[in-house]
């Protein structure tokens, strides 16, 4: 019967008959290894719920696992793949697979989730006590005009001409100038990420990503079926050679991109990585997304790779985090043979950014608000930074000077889960490295946000944070 196998062109030969009996074969085999991956997971998920594997257990590996239970070694990866999507096990780089605690939330992205009385350091949510003052001022402008009934009716998909332009003069600090025909306006940077998504790319085509990266476009991608590849390691710069053989090898369409102010490790692509990026989209026909939500926190950028490469760059801005995250406005700035497609997406899903948020927004420009708001957000990162320099600076820690967010490396085979929900006894909510990673293997890690902390109860977070590192150093 196994020799059957290999002789598809004989059994076709012989009639339908015995083609239906190869393919009944094949679904049988198929099917009983999709169990034993299916039941293996079931073993350790058992094991896991009565306490024969306590939270932090070491798993063996792979190969252990396949031999022990006398199953194919991809078999045993599978059913360790479905447990860590069930949040039951977690990889660690070097280290191996472990049981997860339970004792806290799963890794939620961006879900916006913390019980009153605790600090949560997950969010970036820049703010202060004045931006309400600012808020009213602004609103009482805006219904003192003549046009508000404008406001009530559907709007161009892509947002109102006289704004567009609004939004491009400032944008163009960071894009260098272009058409502001090439400008759409959207409700926030995630959904100009979602949009872009949506219409540049195929569902199914590979996007190459930092091994560190923004929740939300990790997201996005898994709901549009768009698989991540990771082109570097963490800390690393591109490898070019092994890039443009990935590129081939796994038919890369894009590469989605935070060059300047990265999130959540804060650097500065240099104009030669820029460069190189370049060369090899426009050599393979990539596009680029870039995200500039940070952008603003550095004074002396290289230039975007939308002002060097603008027939391949997406750049994707945001007002969330030099403003408010409440304004759900953001833009895009698309090679003009995207543009169609991109109105056809904002039509789709919001049909057109609400008009009120966009008008805020352009007065703010246009009398200049948006520069002594952007000042204070980078006057608070700074200020903050400093702090933890201060209080921290034992620690392996990385950002950004003007940033309101850091990342803090653990060593010495600490866990990012274990003080992670040592920090939550002391009311301190802080992520690991879970959400922003896209390699099988996630680094030991926090990233720890602070926008729109008042300093008091900063200073207290971080102090529980030194507190509780020094006790596992």
């Amino acid at each position: 019967m196994a020799a059957s196998f290999f002789n598809l062109k004989g059994l076709l030969a012989r009639g339908t008959k015995q083609y239906n009996i190869f393919i009944v074969l094949i679904t049988e085999v198929s099917m009983g290894k999709a169990q034993q991956y299916i039941d293996l997971a079931r073993k350790i998920e058992s094991m896991i719920s009565d306490g024969s594997l306590p939270p932090g257990s070491r798993l063996p590996t792979h190969r252990d696992v396949a031999e022990k239970h006398g199953v194919a070694l991809a078999t045993a990866t599978r059913a360790y793949k479905l447990l860590i999507s069930k949040g039951l096990i977690i990889g660690e780089r070097g280290r191996g697979m472990f049981v997860r605690h339970q004792g806290h939330p799963l890794p939620r992205g961006f879900e916006q989730v913390s019980p009153d009385g605790f600090i949560d350091l997950t969010l970036n949510m820049p703010g202060n006590t004045s931006d309400s003052d600012l808020l009213r001022s602004v609103l009482r402008k805006i219904s003192a005009k003549g046009d508000l009934e404008s406001m009530l009716r559907y709007q161009p998909h892509v947002g109102r001409a006289e704004e567009r332009l609004v939004i491009a003069n400032y944008a163009r600090r960071l894009a260098g100038d272009f058409d502001p025909e090439r400008l759409l306006i959207t409700s926030g940077g995630q959904h100009g990420l979602f949009v872009s998504l949506l219409s540049v790319f195929n569902r199914g085509d590979t996007i190459a990503v930092d091994p560190l990266t923004y929740p939300g476009f990790i997201t996005a991608s898994s709901l549009l079926s768009n698989p991540l590849f990771s082109f570097s390691k963490e800390g690393s710069a591109i490898d070019l050679d092994h890039f443009e053989d990935a590129i081939v090898r796994k038919r890369i369409k894009g590469m989605y991109l935070i060059p300047t102010v990265h999130n959540p490790l804060g650097y500065v692509m240099s104009k030669e990585e820029r460069d190189a990026v370049v060369y090899l989209s426009r050599k393979y026909g990539l596009t680029i997304i870039e995200d500039m939500a940070y952008a603003f926190l550095e004074p002396d950028a290289p230039p975007s790779f939308s002002e060097i490469a603008p027939e391949v760059t997406v750049q994707v801005g945001s007002f969330s985090k030099n403003i408010a995250t409440g304004l759900r406005v953001g833009y895009l700035i698309s090679p003009e043979k995207h543009v169609s497609k991109l109105a056809s997406s904002i039509k789709a899903s919001t049909w057109n950014t609400p008009s009120l948020m966009a008008a805020i927004v352009t007065n703010w420009i246009e009398d200049g608000t948006i520069n002594s708001i952007e000042k204070a957000r980078k006057d608070d990162g700074a200020s903050k930074q400093l702090a933890c320099k201060e209080v921290l600076g034992e620690f392996d820690i990385q950002a950004h000077s003007n940033a309101n967010y850091l990342w803090l490396r653990l060593h010495n085979k600490v866990r990012a889960e274990k003080i992670m929900s040592k920090l939550l006894e002391r009311d301190v909510v802080v992520s690991t490295a879970e959400p922003f990673c896209t390699t099988d293997a996630v680094p030991q890690a926090l990233r720890i946000a602070f926008g729109g902390i008042p300093d008091g109860v900063f200073d207290e977070a971080i102090n529980a944070i030194r507190d509780t590192l020094k006790c596992y150093s």
